[in-house]
């Protein structure tokens, strides 16, 4: 077991989700709301919470109405349970679908601002007040690293676009990283969620701005992935694999601090306009987007490929690790049309995170992103 504070307490290590109980009534609260979704309760992975909120005498009610992509809906929801429950903090459960709606449902018991309000493109995170109640986070898969993120992610229903809420009231006051959590997830979901987790150390890598320290942590994710996701994908009892998808994710949510890039741009309206699982999407797009960008920051991208095992070409050994964990084909194969692309491209460049891409992009190189990813 490993404690790290960075700035969210993590507590790391197999079997350390029993701490979840005493961890949570240390903070001084009794009753909380429990989040997950749909899948997380299907499989069993909110036994271990329950029992240890319950043996430390917490009053529990779980909210499972939380989509693959959150909605403004689902936080209106689970707000409305919060209040009902008369919770005094909320216990984030799953991936980071659960995990961005919990922080989501906390901010909206305190702040009733419509979320366009609140939208970080516009800085709305100076609107968020400093009462947020408690966020506490357990990661069942390895990607978004959510569980030590200072944002939520939902699609508002004015706009039909995934938006980002940041600020740092949004952190949790504690993560339980328990690689036996992560075990039973499919195949899919892990190369998928690995995926998200390499997409966030790589773009946060090649983003503009000057940040050693995101930088040195990025570094060290995209080597954890080139160590961990593979063996992950094929052994998934191994427990230290899972682990070092676990530290990649948290490490991969932390690095993105500095910034983002084209690929999130890209991977947004896939997931808000056709479904597409996130990680999958930043997969799919991911080789693209490098190539597109090589121009731009040459030392690092070949840095990110000497990582990976080719240095002299970083898109084709991302493609390489993506065929290994069983991701084929391109968005073609998940539904995506020629006709589906020029509305995507517009939604793209709404988005803010290519902001920070070391290539400016515009609509008409969005679109052949897209097509580039076909």
């Amino acid at each position: 077991m490993s404690i790290w504070s960075f700035p969210t307490k993590i507590i790391f290590g197999a079997g350390e989700i029993q701490r979840l109980g005493q961890e949570t009534a240390a903070l001084g609260v009794s009753r909380v709301l429990v989040v997950a979704d749909a899948g997380v309760e299907k499989n069993g992975l909110l036994h271990a919470p329950l029992s240890a909120l319950g043996k430390a005498g917490l009053v529990t009610r779980v909210f499972t109405g939380v989509d693959g992509n959150p909605t403004e809906q689902n936080i209106e929801d689970g707000a409305k349970a919060y209040a009902e429950h008369r919770a005094e903090a909320v216990v984030a459960v799953g991936g980071g679908s659960p995990m961005d709606a919990g922080k989501l449902i906390a901010l909206r018991a305190v702040c009733s601002l419509p979320f366009e309000q609140l939208d970080d493109a516009i800085d709305g995170g100076v609107h968020i007040p400093g009462n947020v109640p408690p966020i506490i986070t357990v990661p069942t898969t390895a990607g978004t690293g959510s569980e030590v993120g200072r944002s939520g992610v939902l699609t508002v229903r004015s706009t039909g676009r995934k938006t980002v809420i940041f600020s740092p009231r949004l952190l949790a006051k504690f993560a339980i990283l328990d690689p036996e959590l992560t075990v039973s997830m499919p195949k899919g979901v892990t190369a998928a969620t690995g995926f998200d987790a390499l997409t966030h150390c790589i773009e946060a890598y090649l983003s503009v701005g000057d940040h050693p320290l995101a930088d040195a942590i990025a570094l060290g994710g995209i080597e954890l992935c080139a160590q961990h996701l593979e063996r992950a994908v094929t052994e998934p009892t191994d427990l230290a694999a899972r682990g070092g998808m676990m530290k990649a994710a948290m490490m991969g949510a932390i690095a993105f601090q500095k910034g983002l890039g084209a690929c999130h741009s890209l991977a947004h309206p896939l997931s808000s306009e056709h479904g597409l699982h996130h990680g999958l999407a930043n997969a799919l797009c991911l080789p693209g987007v490098i190539a597109f960008n090589a121009s731009a920051v040459p030392d690092r991208v070949r840095r990110v490929g000497a990582l990976l095992g080719n240095e002299q070409d970083c898109a084709r050994a991302v493609a390489g690790l993506r065929a290994r964990v069983g991701i084929n084909g391109g968005l073609a194969g998940s539904g995506i049309r020629e006709e589906h692309l020029a509305p995507l491209a517009k939604k793209a460049l709404e988005d803010a995170c290519h902001r920070s891409n070391p290539r400016p992009c515009t609509e008409a190189e969005f679109l052949e992103l897209y097509r580039a990813s076909l």
